[in-house]
């Protein structure tokens, strides 16, 4: 497998924050850099890896909160979320305040992603799809080729993303989940924004909220 990654749990929340980056190339991607980013790069140096950019599924706190300082500090550019989500970014000062994060500097995204749009870490080519109903700007990053998708908040092992902050949307999220990470595949690993990975046959089977009926 040409794409490889690294799963960090992060913040109090435990965040799946994800390094992943090109076997060939060891350029790599964050995605959703919530916190501890001295633990974050640390890992990308162990590792041998050149941090490339940031990538964002949603801009909740946990998933958010170190981006902005993270791309000032290493230069890198933020890539996503979905525009969706730009009055969660506007309110990441209240945001962590709220939960007592550490103050979160403010971005604006470099580019802002869309349903269908790819993104590229080295010579490995990542599919966006917009996944709405948790934050209106969700999106989730699909390998074909690893078999792979970061789905941030939208799917868990056993569950699914919260839908009752502002700007969530329950029946948008089941769609979301059955219209357009279903037909990735039920043999795709799953890399959830919480909690252990699972592969969406998995909880096409189990999952009491999306199960098949």
């Amino acid at each position: 497998m040409a794409l490889q990654y690294l799963t960090l749990p992060v913040t109090p929340f435990q965040q799946n924050c994800s390094l992943v980056w090109c076997d060939q190339t060891h350029d790599a991607a964050v995605i959703d850099p919530g916190g501890e980013l001295p633990r974050l790069r640390a890992a990308a140096r162990e590792r041998g890896l050149t941090l490339k950019a940031i990538w964002l599924t949603h801009a909740h706190i946990d998933h958010a909160g170190g981006t902005g300082e993270l791309a000032r500090t290493e230069g890198l550019p933020i890539i996503g979320p979905h525009p969706g989500d730009q009055f969660w970014i506007s309110g990441l000062p209240q945001q962590s305040a709220m939960f007592g994060f550490p103050p979160a500097e403010p971005f604006t995204p470099t580019r802002w992603l869309h349903d269908g749009d790819t993104v590229q870490v080295g010579h490995e080519t990542l599919t966006v799809r917009h996944c709405p109903g948790h934050t209106p700007g969700h999106v989730v990053f699909h390998s074909a080729s690893a078999r792979r998708c970061f789905v941030g908040d939208v799917l868990f092992a056993g569950s699914i993303g919260r839908t009752d902050f502002p700007g969530g949307n329950h029946e948008e999220l089941l769609s979301s989940i059955r219209e357009r990470l279903w037909p990735m595949g039920d043999d795709t690993v799953f890399i959830p924004g919480h909690g252990p990975e699972s592969s969406f046959g998995a909880e096409r089977r189990t999952n009491p909220f999306v199960a098949d009926r």
